[in-house]
């Protein structure tokens, strides 16, 4: 099918989606036409989608566009595509439990090597857990102090709170208030299963993350086969995600419709705020935290630095993978800030896997966004868990695209924000994933060049 015929059944099947969706709003409407309707809109959208060979992020941020236009255009007539979105939230939950555990697992489990390395492995840990935690406190600061989602009327947002309040299975009430010593003491499960079946996530991180210790003293053969299963499950569920990841055009223009057709298009008027309110944090972050490490902790000059690491940062930007930029930065580290071989070949595949400081930043900001938008009040120890969940997830957490989004839901879920809020941040979420991953490379750098002085 040439080109010009695929405009031409596309610009056909736009027609008579709009056709459909029109009568399907009339009162007494037969029952047929909502289902060509639905039929003929997702059939319009595979074309559309289709029409030209743009990238996965181009094609999200294209449905965002849409769902926007649609809801404003058909109003509540677009609701009956809704069921679409809420397929692909409830495919992002299905992965988020087997992928944390078997990453988490796998990620503690394999780092056997620092008993032997001793301080070098403690100390690497130790920057890598006070980076990541100082950037999601970093996140959380900000986005309270600009609060992104204010713009949005205030009636709305309650609006938007009784309607996810009234949904069953929802964890608004649930939520624990506790004070921090029980908050730290909810994070031991009694049954690790429950935890699982529950979705208590920070109890699922916890046992993974003794289950990880508890393999590192297990006999090298029976180790072996226990990682090679759950390298296997992580890797699977990776897959997962980007297979689920395809049906994201879908589901964001299905929950953007929906949204913009129930309330109207002040929910979108924070996305904006949003974005400018995380590039600022990231951008805070990477300049303010890596140089004053780089300025008193190291023997490199802070110009030098950021001379030396620039290939790196333009291969992260592209890849949006830390994993991806990996040899490039151990190139950048040794030929040109003069770390040791036997220093960046530890720290530096380490902190692609646990150094996740730029994602950390993300999910912050997004939780207080999306928390804003719904009218929910997080309260300090909300906050409080965002911190620990972000931090400790940060562990195993795979240096790949897409898979922040996994770790955002988990945080989301542990404090009970709903995930239909994610809708409204993929539309930029590929191109804040491609500052982060700078930020990530970055500090995985100043890591490597601290520990190399520390180290002499």
């Amino acid at each position: 099918m040439t080109l010009l015929t695929r405009i031409i059944v596309t610009v056909i099947l736009v027609a008579v989606s709009a056709f459909f969706l029109s009568a399907s709003g009339q009162p007494e409407v037969h029952v047929l036409i909502p289902v060509c309707a639905f039929v003929s809109l997702f059939t319009s959208l595979f074309m559309i989608f289709n029409l030209l060979p743009i990238k996965l992020y181009q094609r999200i941020f294209l449905g965002l566009l849409l769902g926007g236009i649609v809801g404003l255009v058909w109003g509540e007539s677009i609701l009956l595509f809704e069921p679409v979105g809420i397929v692909f939230i409830k495919l992002i939950k299905m992965v988020v439990v087997p992928l944390v555990f078997a990453s988490l697992l796998v990620g503690t489990a394999s780092m056997q090597d620092i008993k032997k390395l001793g301080r070098l492995g403690i100390r690497t840990i130790l920057f890598y857990m006070v980076s990541t935690a100082i950037a999601v406190t970093l996140g959380l600061m900000i986005a309270n102090l600009l609060s992104p989602g204010s713009r949005i009327p205030d009636q709305l947002q309650v609006e938007l709170g009784q309607n996810y309040s009234a949904e069953p299975g929802n964890k608004l009430d649930a939520l624990d208030k506790n004070s921090p010593v029980d908050l730290l003491l909810n994070i031991i499960p009694e049954n690790p299963l429950n935890a699982m079946a529950e979705g208590q996530m920070l109890q699922v991180i916890f046992f993974a993350l003794m289950a990880g210790i508890a393999l590192t003293y297990v006999l090298d053969d029976r180790k072996k086969n226990i990682l090679l299963f759950f390298d296997g499950v992580s890797e699977a569920m990776i897959k997962m995600v980007q297979m689920i990841m395809r049906l994201a055009p879908y589901g964001v223009f299905a929950l953007i419709a929906a949204v913009i057709g129930r309330y109207g298009s002040e929910i979108i008027v924070g996305l904006i705020g949003y974005f400018i309110t995380t590039l600022l944090a990231l951008l805070i972050h990477v300049i303010l935290f890596n140089s004053l490490v780089v300025r008193f902790w190291t023997n490199v000059s802070v110009g030098r630095f950021w001379r030396g690491i620039s290939q790196a940062l333009v291969v992260a930007f592209s890849s949006s993978s830390s994993s991806a930029t990996l040899p490039v930065t151990m190139e950048c580290a040794q030929d040109n800030l003069d770390v040791r071989p036997e220093v960046a070949s530890f720290v530096l595949p380490l902190g692609s896997t646990i150094n996740m400081d730029g994602t950390a930043i993300f999910q912050g900001v997004s939780a207080i966004f999306i928390a804003t938008v719904y009218g929910i009040d997080l309260t300090l120890m909300d906050q409080v868990t965002i911190v620990l969940t972000a931090t400790l997830a940060s562990i195993g957490t795979a240096g790949a695209p897409q898979v922040g989004i996994i770790m955002l839901t988990l945080v989301l879920e542990t404090i009970g924000i709903p995930l239909e809020g994610i809708a409204l941040i993929l539309g930029v979420e590929r191109f804040l994933d491609m500052a982060r991953t700078m930020v990530n490379v970055t500090s995985d750098l100043s890591c490597a060049c601290f520990i190399n002085r520390q180290e002499v």
